[in-house]
Formats: structure tokens, sequence, C-alpha cells
């Protein structure tokens, strides 16, 4: 059978064993068939909260926290109806802020992609930066003793917005909702705490919990104490439209948005495959190995213990430079390695989350990657085999394996039924 995956911009297809392979995809809705006019009904008519213009009054400040680049938000679509609502707000009263949380700052051609050029123009846009104590403000501690450092802007305005994308997320349960405060707009300190060894090797540390995930529970008390207005949430389709948006008080809109999510999402399987072929849901998501990393998280869920993942992620931005993701694996002799040293007391260093969470799968199955930008070496020294051919690779794994694809990554996120 061919089956095309998400990957780059252009897709790749592959021509797989028919009767052996089960292709596993997300539960196809549509678009809505006026997404602009559900965004503009879902403002005006939110859950527990009155509508957005009614929220904000002229001589308000107002800051809204953005996704970046490494998420298909529709932020060009929302933004320009949400700033509609607000026009009795002066634009220099409103700052619109990028939630990147440790990611770099996005580029100005990114922001015109990402937001448009008449917001680009027409009002402030700040990318968050996580490293910069200059820009950040403590607002107190959570029950469980962690710093809480939160982006100055944001906390000193008068309205705080959050609008988000909603998806399984690999160990924060879902993202959109909470995440757009921690950790799209906290410290490194605090994010280093939401994200250290303990907190990510916690079994309910994964897709789709969110009660009783500790890391979740962090975020949501975090969120609380920073206070947020009002929030949006959109879910999408493969084609990155929009099939869902809800609009008012924080937790009514995520609760309701992570439900649309996780059913369309969430696939059950009756057992676990010798191969599982995943991607990283193409472009904007799979620019680097960092990033794969959660393509990889969704194939875990239903390999078999000894199995073989093979992730398709073109990686344009490469590991990447930033960060030290690569660093932490280049240091590191083994997945093995890579876990040992994590979990060593005291240590905190940027990106050690997703070395650690790549580490504990390869603890159960071996890695491989098809790239078009990063070079075999670059690969090896992550602990990945590099491949080019997929169909080839899968044919030297036997003619009885079992295969599954995922081509649509961790936009499916596939269980065994019963757990077995």
């Amino acid at each position: 059978m061919r089956v095309r995956l998400a990957y780059g911009r252009d897709g790749l297809d592959v021509e797989l064993p028919d009767k052996r392979t089960t292709v596993i995809e997300p539960t196809f809705v549509p678009g809505l068939p006026d997404a602009e006019g559900a965004i503009r009904t879902a403002l005006r008519n939110p859950l527990g909260t009155p509508p957005l213009r009614q929220v904000v009054k002229a001589h308000q400040s107002v800051a809204i926290s953005v996704c970046d680049i490494t998420r298909a938000m529709p932020s060009k679509t929302l933004l320009p109806i949400m700033l509609g609502e607000l026009r009795h707000v002066p634009p220099e009263n409103i700052t619109i802020l990028i939630a990147t949380g440790t990611h770099r700052a996005n580029t100005n051609e990114e922001l015109k992609q990402m937001l448009g050029a008449d917001i680009l123009k027409g009002y402030t846009i700040v990318n968050h930066d996580s490293f910069d104590n200059g820009s950040l403000e403590t607002i107190g501690s959570t029950q469980s003793g962690i710093e809480v450092r939160l982006n100055r802007r944001w906390v000193e305005s008068d309205i705080r917005i959050t609008t988000g994308f909603v998806e399984p997320h690999l160990f924060a349960g879902f993202s959109g909702g909470p995440k757009m405060v921690a950790p799209g707009l906290a410290g490194f300190p605090t994010i280093m705490r939401l994200h250290d060894a303990k907190m990510i090797g916690s079994p309910n540390a994964r897709f789709a919990i969110t009660e009783g995930n500790p890391i979740h529970d962090a975020i949501r008390e975090i969120a609380r104490m920073s206070g947020v207005d009002f929030s949006v949430d959109v879910t999408t389709n493969r084609d990155q439209r929009i099939t869902s948006v809800y609009a008012g008080e924080l937790f009514a809109v995520h609760r309701a948005a992570c439900a649309v999510a996780e059913r369309l999402a969430m696939q059950p399987v009756d057992a676990a495959f010798d191969v599982v072929l995943t991607t990283n849901s193409g472009y904007p998501l799979d620019q680097n190995l960092y990033q794969a990393v959660k393509g990889m998280s969704a194939a875990a869920q239903v390999v078999r213990d000894g199995g073989r993942i093979i992730c398709a992620a073109e990686c344009l931005e490469g590991i990447p430079e930033h960060g030290q993701y690569r660093h932490i694996l280049a240091e590191c002799d083994s997945p093995a390695d890579v876990l040992r040293m994590v979990q060593q007391p005291g240590y905190a260093r940027h990106d050690q989350w997703q070395a650690q969470v790549q580490a504990q799968i390869q603890q159960k199955a071996a890695v491989y990657l098809k790239s078009r930008y990063l070079t075999p070496q670059q690969v090896k020294q992550a602990h990945i085999t590099a491949i080019d051919d997929i169909e080839g690779t899968i044919a030297d794994f036997g003619r009885d394996a079992s295969i599954c694809v995922l081509p649509e990554g961790p936009q499916t996120i596939p269980f065994v039924a019963g757990g077995g």
C-alpha cells in the first residue's frame, strides 16, 4: 500500500506491505465551514465569562499570549478577529507575547508568517525570553515549592489573555490552555522545575493525562497564581484547519478543547507492533530533532519491547544548534548514560527533559531517523540510526514484522486497548 507521510512542507510517499501494515490516523473532522464566524461567536458567547469586549475596558493594558513558530496555531486567523473585538482599546495598550518557553526567539519573517503583516506593523510584539532575568517578575511559589517567575509584561498587564492550540502533549497531557502561561511565559528556573527528571519520570506525565499529572497540576497552579482573564483554545485537523474553538474562562475552555482533541487523537489498537513508522506532523512541527521526539513518543505507545521506531522528520533547522539538547546527547555514550546523567541529584540543564524522554523511549525500542537535512554523523551523535530508504529498512526487519504507520505523527496517539 502507498502511504503519504506528513514530512516537511511537501510530504513523503512510502510503499509498504499490504497484509501486515496498519495505518492509524486521527479521526478526521473537516474544518469549520465558517471558522471566522465561529471564532467571533465564541468570543461573544464565552464559557464562564462575559464577552471579550466586556472583559476589557478601553483604558486597560492587555497582554495576549500566543504560540511560537513550532506550533501549527492559526493565529493569523484568530488574532484579527480578537483584536476587532478589542477595537475600543488603543493598539498601544495591547502587547502580543510570543510564548516561546525556552525556544529561540522567532524572526520577523516568522512573525509575519504567524501573525500577518498588519498585526506585526500595528501592535507591540515581544518574544518572551526565559533567560532574561530583567524581563521576569517573581509572583510567589507553588505549594510544592516551585518559585514562579513570569514575563513582567504579562504580570503587569491589567488584562491577561491566552490563545492556544490543543493537542495531546507527550508529558504535559495536552498543549494550550495553562501552558500558554507556564512554561510559555515562565523564567528558566521555573521551567526547569516543571521539567526536572522526577517530573518527567512520573508515570502520569504522558499524553492525554491531566488529573494526577504532576507537570499539568503545577502548570494549572501557576496559571491560577498569574490570573488569566480570558482564554481561547482551538483544535485543528491534518490540513491545519480549525475544527473547534472555545473561549472564556481558562480551565473551562481548556477542558472543552481537550475533550475534542482526545476524542480525535486517541486511537486504540489490539496489540503492540514490531515496527512503528511515525512522523512529527510535517512543517512547522518537524523543523528539528528536538521537536521530533514527540513523534517518537507517539510511536512508543504501541511499539513492542525490543521493537523498532522509524521517525520521518525533515529537520530543516537541524538538531537544533540552539539550546543544550544536542550537547547533552553528545556528552553521553548511550541513552542509558543520558538517563544516569539527568537523574543525578541537582542536575539541571536546559533541554534535559527532551533528552530524557528520548532516552526513555530508547530503553524500549531502537530508533531510526529519516531526515532531509541532518547528516548521518549528526544523527549518530544523537544515539539514533540514520536511514535514507524507509521501505528498504523495513524490509530488512523481516517478512513477518508487524508494521504500524502514524502518517500524522503525534496528531495521533495510539494506545493498546486494555494496556496489553
